[in-house]
């Protein structure tokens, strides 16, 4: 899921190139705010923890 919204904001980057500025300043702001980037982090640690174990 990550891949195709990757994907998808690349293909819009592609197709109308002068929203690599406003895209940039966006992920700018986001990684300014420790609170948000800890988040972010969190969530994709939590992702990987709660996945259940196969027994061997």
């Amino acid at each position: 899921m990550k891949l195709l919204i990757l994907g998808a904001l690349l293909g819009l980057l592609l197709v109308f190139p002068q929203l690599l500025a406003p895209v940039a300043v966006i992920v700018a702001a986001l990684l300014a705010k420790p609170l948000v980037v800890a988040f972010g982090l969190g969530l994709a640690a939590g992702a990987h923890l709660h996945r259940k174990r196969v027994a061997r």
